[in-house]
């Protein structure tokens, strides 16, 4: 071997000593997965051996499977934790890199109130565990803006989440959804309001039932449809008219934008009861009604749903009657003939006398024999005065 080729060697040498990596504990290297087993990962950062990321140093959270973590190919960053090259080992972290930039990240996202998107890793008790690099927390009272009984299909959802509390040296980040869907709430209700007019026709969906009325969602606001709004009928319970999820349609009566109130009619969207009538109730027709209220000049009959018709207290029967109490009461039913009609102004004149036959009259030679008699008698005590004035007068005035 000559002199010339001995350099040569030496020189080879010390360049591959040269390009050899130098590493050492606590050092930040980057590499390429070559290999991904079920319980870790093979990555080439370039030293004279592989080295292997265990897969509970893939991320803060519980994984599985390797890879779910990393695939093979990935470029990713890693600290150096443990080196032995006696025997060729070289353990490393993706997971120590990735909460390090994490906590720094999620601290300016806190103050900045950014909103972060983040996958439910997992449902645990009290709440889910999300990856916002780390392992962060949504407690169940901050998921959404509605109670959630059941929190078992929100495995792998994604959410909309600000950061509420951070605390490094426990490792704890909570997080919510339901700040930002507040947010949000409040903003669409601004908007809606000042875009609501009274008189306005909407469509709405009911969201919960009261003892008083119904909350109906117009568009990212409730309104309230009070119990006397709901229907032209008397409503008992609102739960008659509607339930829960209904589409409806609504009239607005009232707006409130100060004290973000709104009063809503469904009623005034329909027909109403005098509306419904005048194609069916007509001049002459013969109505069953109810006797809703009497009155020292007649009774109030209702003959449709909201709609009462007066019966005078001269139509009331055939015969005189000083009150219609005396024939009359009230819930009874009764028949009635239509004598007038106006339901613009909602009046109908019933009458109860028209339906019924008259008592018979007498006969006119009758009636006269009748007037005859009466006349005679009179004649006749006429003369039997006459005659006892003749008969006893004389002895009648030493009375006087």
């Amino acid at each position: 071997m000559t002199e010339e080729t001995n350099v040569q060697q030496e020189a080879s040498q010390e360049e591959s000593m040269a390009n050899v990596v130098v590493l050492k504990k606590g050092d930040i290297v980057k590499g390429k997965v070559i290999k991904v087993d079920s319980d870790q990962a093979i990555v080439d950062v370039g030293y004279k051996y592989d080295g292997v990321i265990p897969v509970r140093e893939l991320s803060s959270l519980q994984l599985e499977n390797a890879a779910e973590g990393v695939e093979v190919g990935q470029e990713v960053e890693l600290k150096v934790l443990t080196i032995d090259d006696n025997k060729e080992k070289l353990v490393l972290s993706k997971r120590a890199i990735d909460n390090e930039r994490a906590w720094d990240k999620l601290a300016a996202d806190m103050e900045n109130k950014t909103i972060l998107e983040a996958k439910v890793a997992e449902v645990v008790k009290g709440g889910l565990v999300v990856d916002v690099g780390l392992r962060g927390f949504v407690p169940a009272s901050m998921v959404e803006r509605n109670f959630v009984e059941d929190f078992s299909d929100y495995k792998g959802r994604t959410l909309r989440l600000r950061v509420k509390e951070m605390d490094r040296e426990k490792n704890k980040v909570i997080l919510s959804q339901k700040d930002v869907l507040d947010e949000e709430f409040e903003a669409r209700k601004k908007e809606v309001l000042s875009k609501i007019s009274v008189g306005q026709e909407l469509t709405g969906t009911v969201q919960r039932l009261t003892q008083f009325g119904a909350f109906i969602d117009i568009g990212g606001v409730d309104g309230l449809v009070h119990i006397s709004e709901m229907a032209w009928h008397h409503v008992e319970t609102p739960s008659e008219v509607v339930k829960e999820g209904d589409q409806v349609k609504v009239q607005v009566l009232k707006v409130d934008p100060e004290n973000e109130r709104i009063s809503l009619s469904i009623k005034a969207t329909q027909p109403g009861p005098w509306q419904q009538v005048q194609d069916k109730i007509k001049i002459g027709d013969i109505v069953t009604g109810t006797v809703k209220r009497l009155v020292q000049f007649g009774a109030f009959i209702e003959v449709a749903p909201g709609v009462e018709g007066l019966v005078h207290i001269s139509q009331i029967a055939h015969r005189h009657i000083a009150t219609p109490f005396e024939v009359l009461k009230e819930g009874q039913e009764v028949q009635a003939k239509v004598l007038d009609m106006n339901p613009d102004e909602k009046r109908i004149s019933l009458s109860i006398k028209e339906t019924e036959e008259a008592p018979a009259r007498e006969p006119k030679a009758d009636r006269e024999r009748g007037s005859k008699r009466e006349s005679v008698s009179h004649e006749e005590l006429q003369s039997l005065n006459l005659t006892l004035g003749e008969r006893f007068g004389d002895k009648l005035s030493k009375f006087k």
